[in-house]
């Protein structure tokens, strides 16, 4: 990994239309280690990955994918059968909104996320705002940025969780995939 800080366009938080791979991925926890989500968008030319995953102390894993979802005129929207999601740029390098309406599959134990993910289907709605709190730092075929987040993930049956300038993350990546490693 580099470590050094790098300027980028504001191009650069768009798919990019040489690229066969476009990626944005967000990560927000709870210091205490008691909540945290991760959510994920990757364009692959027609179709697009989504994923999310919620951890909450007390409560099973939520686990969320849609792995062959037709990209729309606005990519940042994906749309599949029970699920709509949206990851949103309002400034570029400072803000962006992850959001999602869908049921996701409560997993006990954990690890059945590596496998089919079969759980209880559990009805989940995300609303964050994501903010940078420094620049970004070259990572390979793109960047990573420091950030908080403010927001609610809203669950039914259960204590919503409401993240309030929690520390967070996220990657931005695109590529050739005759540049990738063979592991997707």
């Amino acid at each position: 990994m580099m470590t050094t800080s790098l300027t980028w366009s504001p191009a650069d938080e768009f798919p990019h239309v040489d690229a066969s791979i476009d990626e944005w991925v967000f990560a927000a926890w709870e210091p205490d280690g008691t909540a945290g989500l991760l959510s994920g968008h990757r364009l692959l030319g027609p179709v697009a990955w989504y994923w999310t995953a919620v951890v909450q102390e007390g409560y099973p894993l939520l686990h969320l994918t849609e792995w062959d979802v037709k990209v729309r005129a606005d990519p940042f929207v994906v749309k599949a059968p029970e699920m709509w999601a949206e990851h949103h740029c309002v400034a570029t390098m400072r803000q962006w909104s992850i959001g999602n309406e869908a049921h996701a599959s409560a997993l006990d134990p954990p690890a059945d996320a590596l496998g089919r993910g079969y759980g209880m289907p559990t009805p989940m709605a995300t609303d964050l705002e994501w903010y940078a709190i420094g620049g970004a730092t070259a990572v390979g075929d793109g960047f990573e940025q420091v950030g908080v987040v403010h927001g609610e993930v809203e669950l039914l049956d259960r204590p919503h969780i409401a993240f309030v300038e929690v520390p967070a993350h996220r990657w931005r990546r695109w590529t050739d995939a005759d540049r990738l490693d063979p592991v997707r």
